[in-house]
């Protein structure tokens, strides 16, 4: 734990004033919407809200803690990892974005995955919701976890009030600007916190390497293992299935709901081109500048390596920085856990109500207001149960616990997505196949075969739920002409103008 400092101190409570103050404005502003306007921001989202708000509800506290100390730790044998994202977020955006848009149009303007999928198919059965909110429940809230505990040690740092402390902080300011904006709130707090954590992770190393006094060439130079692609530094078996798990990476963005949700979101279709334009450049400079500050943390600090490694940002700011720019730098992490945490309890909060409770509890759709306070409810409680992971010492390390979420949903939902915006034989039942055998593919390689492969659960688990989405969709009757309707529809580039 660093030194109380009452400068940083003070910037980090100005970061969470500006925060709260948007949420407040963006509830305000929406006061009286229903839950297109409460989950999806009434479809209003332009261009660069919409880039940004994609991919900083992607990267998490992950961008600066938990990959920065893998290439701290490893070398840039890990940057495999950053490769596979580049091509994942490229492709996402290339292939789905602007497809979803117009789909979940012609789907009767459905606002969750579930929903989707369900009017997509034209189906009455509630199977496929209730798979949803299964998975939702069981990778959200080990995801929200990584991100309360990658924003809470920042906290803890900041404040020196115990880790508990930071850890319940940290859940209730995620908890109020979410149950008070939605969409809204998070949407425009995302494109501040983008910004936010851009200029923190592009400065960290370049300054520290330009200013201090360290001895890189004896260091990190003279290292010639750290500086071999080939994570066991040869062409064997270890590197080749490292390889491929870390590039397996860029499969997970097909099937994250609180991703694609965004390019539900967005005003329509044909502002995607240029909002991938931007999501592209962010990312490449995040994920550059993320490996930047492992490397120049290791010559930095090279203490960490057999220490705290995913501590490696938070020590090289408020080492080098004065306290109040070490207090802005700091608050990106908080920003960048806080824009991943807020975007997936506010989907599974979605998904559980808009595809179980308006279905079984609110048929007759009379008080659409109640519909939205529900939906504040359950992301109170999916809040709670994370934070509960959270704090339990044995929960494992950020990295790890986003690895696992990740590969979840990828998974799960990454061939259903590609699958349902391009194949016309897809059926209902291939989705509901693919979502459980991708989900129970990934639970089973962790358990049984992760530690004896080396294979990232990822790509396993995406193979696994095409093949099962393929399969059942062929052994089943073709969809019915309504269904092919739809997709037909949806193929109309000016469906949502």
């Amino acid at each position: 734990m660093l030194e109380f400092n009452f400068s940083v101190f003070v910037a980090f409570v100005l970061y969470l004033v500006v925060i709260m103050a948007i949420a407040i404005w963006s509830m305000l502003k929406s006061r009286g919407g229903d839950a297109g306007e409460y989950f999806l921001a009434g479809r209003k989202m332009g261009k660069w809200v919409t880039a940004l708000t994609a991919q900083t509800s992607d990267m998490s506290g992950w961008l600066l803690m938990g990959f920065p100390g893998s290439i701290l730790a490893f070398g840039i044998g890990r940057t495999w990892i950053a490769i596979g994202l580049i091509l994942g977020t490229y492709l996402n955006w290339l292939l789905v974005a602007a497809r979803l848009r117009r789909f979940t149009k012609a789907a009767d303007d459905a606002i969750t995955i579930p929903e989707y999928l369900t009017k997509r198919f034209q189906s009455k059965s509630y199977v496929l919701q209730g798979v949803c909110a299964i998975v939702f429940l069981v990778f959200f809230t080990v995801y929200v976890a990584a991100g309360i505990l990658a924003g809470g040690t920042v906290l803890n740092s900041i404040l020196g009030i115990g880790e508990l402390p930071s850890f319940i902080i940290f859940t209730f300011f995620v908890l109020a600007y979410t149950f008070l904006g939605g969409l809204a709130a998070i949407s425009r707090t995302d494109f501040l916190q983008g910004m936010l954590m851009l200029i923190a992770i592009l400065a960290a190393p370049i300054i520290v390497y330009f200013t201090q006094s360290i001895d890189f060439a004896g260091t990190v130079a003279a290292d010639v293992n750290y500086w071999n692609l080939l994570p066991s530094g040869q062409l064997d078996y270890a590197s080749v299935s490292s390889i491929l798990g870390d590039l397996a990476w860029g499969l997970g963005y097909f099937g994250m709901p609180h991703i694609i949700i965004k390019f539900m979101a967005v005003k329509n279709s044909k502002m995607i081109k240029f909002s991938r334009r931007i999501a592209m450049a962010w990312v490449i400079l995040a994920l550059g500048a993320a490996i930047a500050v492992g490397i120049v943390g290791r010559a930095f600090m090279p203490e960490l390596v057999d220490g705290e490694r995913e501590r490696v940002f938070i020590e090289m700011v408020v080492r080098v920085f004065p306290g109040f720019i070490a207090g802005i730098l700091l608050s990106a992490i908080v920003a960048a856990a806080m824009s991943t945490a807020d975007s997936q309890l506010l989907v599974a909060s979605a998904s559980i109500t808009n595809d179980i409770y308006k279905p079984l509890f609110n048929k007759d759709k009379s008080d659409k207001t109640k519909v939205v306070w529900v939906g504040r409810i359950v992301v109170a409680v999916l809040a709670v149960i994370a934070f509960l992971i959270a704090i339990n010492p044995n929960s494992g390390n950020i990295m790890g616990l986003v690895a696992n979420a990740w590969a979840g949903f990828g998974s799960a939902f990454g061939p259903v997505i590609i699958l349902s915006l391009y194949w016309k034989r897809f059926t209902y039942k291939g989705a509901t196949a693919g979502i459980v055998c991708g989900a129970g593919m990934v639970a089973i390689w962790i358990t049984f075969f992760q530690e004896y492969t080396g294979i990232y659960e990822l790509l396993p688990g995406f193979i696994m739920g095409f093949i099962a989405c393929v399969v059942v969709s062929l052994l089943d009757k073709a969809p019915s002409k309504e269904v092919e309707t739809i997709f037909d529809k949806a193929l109309d580039p000016t469906i949502d103008d």
